[in-house]
């Protein structure tokens, strides 16, 4: 199991998942109707590191964060 958690505006509680990639845990967080919108906005970091490959593996205990834009001036 992986735990997900949702920063900033996303307002969702973590969430405990199977799977073996992003791209596998995407595809199970796109049926989610109130992730959908953020799911292709969001920067993702696997255990507080930033990451950019849907291809990245995901292990036992990893914490993947959804990190949603912000403005700031």
């Amino acid at each position: 199991m992986v735990t997900v958690e949702f920063l900033g505006p996303i307002d969702k509680a973590p969430i405990e998942l199977e799977a073996d990639s992003l791209k596998e845990l995407s595809q199970k967080l796109s049926a989610y109707d109130d992730l959908q919108q953020w799911l292709s906005q969001c920067a993702v970091a696997v255990n507080d590191v930033l990451v950019h490959s849907p291809d990245t593996p995901l292990k036992e205990g990893d914490k993947v964060s959804l990190l949603p834009p912000v403005c700031g001036g």
